[in-house]
């Protein structure tokens, strides 16, 4: 049952991590503003990950949709999702109304502060499912199973535990 549970992690979160770094990556300048208006980071280094998080959003959701390095790519993808969580904590603690900026836009938008928990929630169930696929790994359909499976035989075979031959 938590192959299933995998797949279905993977190609949500991985999904979220597709569309938000896909409507970000058109518009560099937008996604620097956003990474700005956090007030977390000096300009320059703002600028810096404005342009590249969302390259780094849309690898991370390829990669788990596909399955391949899940492990890996849920781990980032937790890593993420605990700095955006933090951020948007950061700004609701400074009372700073801004739109998060998660799938485009950000920058100030007075009544903002009202969609925080709601955020935080959303990012901490994706974290939840990000955290999963690092611990558990791909499951059902991943092309990880494809991959290293014959190091994964290669090595149980060593050890006298390949199907067939557990005594």
């Amino acid at each position: 049952m938590s192959a299933w549970i995998a797949l279905a992690a993977r190609l949500l979160t991985g999904g979220v991590w597709v569309w938000a770094g896909a409507v970000k990556i058109g518009d560099p300048y937008a996604s620097v503003q956003a990474v700005r208006a956090y007030q977390l980071l000096p300009a320059d280094l703002a600028e810096v990950v404005g342009h590249l998080l969302p390259t780094l959003e849309v690898v991370v959701g390829i990669a788990l949709i596909v399955g391949v390095l899940t492990r890996v790519s849920g781990g980032v993808s937790a890593l993420l999702f605990v700095a955006f969580i933090v951020g948007i904590a950061s700004v609701w603690a400074r009372g700073i109304e801004i739109d998060c900026g998660c799938f485009g836009g950000g920058g100030a938008e007075a009544g903002a502060s009202a969609d925080y928990p709601w955020e935080i929630a959303r990012d901490v169930g994706l974290l939840a499912l990000s955290a999963f696929l690092a611990w558990r790994g791909g499951g059902r359909l991943a092309l990880d199973t494809v991959l290293f499976r014959r190091a994964e035989e290669t090595d149980m075979s060593d050890k006298g535990e390949v199907e067939g031959d557990m005594r």
